[in-house]
């Protein structure tokens, strides 16, 4: 029974700190830094596109956004709606000489949702590790997923450890960060810099993305 409680406050914290990230209203400014962060990266994937173009898609976001601003404010001499913004907003899109398909695809992620939630800004974090110290939590990594790391990646006993000890060090690292406020900017800033340090001590492991993956998979466990 205690291990069930375990997982579903474990669980809570997770959604919790997704959904919040989600609701939380951030200046435009801060908007264009999350869309760096998530849609940028994601755009560049699902639309085959350049950085460049990406690039010119966020300025396209942080206009609207400041339009429909000056919308509300009743200061906009060109614009007396929102729906008018979006119109050229899709005027703005095929500016990008982006294939129709490219520009349904845009359309359809703003109607979805205009500041989606990714993993690199979504802080995992667990209650249960704060009392413990890092060696101890250590050693309980390496008891629990040494073994089990060797035998299902094929990484060597160095390698082995030195993945828990990066996993340790992010699993410390978060509780840290989650003492920063929800409503604090900085707290993702944190997070996504979290985020790079990790794959920066994967870097030093000299393991293959696939045998990367599967460490993350492994030590989902202890999330």
């Amino acid at each position: 029974m205690r291990k069930i409680v375990i997982a579903m406050s474990t669980l809570c914290v997770m959604f919790l700190s997704a959904v919040k990230t989600q609701a939380q209203e951030w200046t435009p400014e801060q908007q264009v830094e999350l869309f760096g962060y998530c849609e940028k990266p994601a755009l560049m994937k699902q639309l085959k596109i350049s950085e460049a173009i990406a690039d010119r898609i966020g300025q396209i976001h942080h206009w609207a956004r400041l339009t429909k601003i000056k919308i509300e404010a009743n200061a906009s001499d060109t614009f007396a709606t929102a729906g008018e913004v979006e119109e050229e907003v899709v005027k703005k899109y095929k500016a990008l000489s982006l294939s129709g398909n490219q520009v349904k695809a845009l359309v359809e992620r703003r109607k979805k949702s205009l500041s989606e939630p990714c993993e690199v800004i979504t802080l995992v974090f667990n209650r249960n590790y704060d009392t413990i110290t890092k060696p101890q939590l250590q050693l309980q990594f390496r008891n629990k997923f040494r073994r089990t790391l060797m035998d299902k990646l094929e990484v060597n006993g160095k390698q082995a450890d030195m993945l828990i000890e990066a996993e340790v060090w992010k699993h410390k690292e978060a509780l840290e960060i989650a003492k920063i406020p929800e409503t604090d900017f900085e707290r993702i800033r944190k997070t996504v810099g979290l985020y790079k340090e990790l794959e920066r001590k994967y870097g030093f492991i000299g393991i293959t993305e696939q045998q990367k993956e599967g460490a993350k998979a492994i030590f989902k466990q202890a999330e």
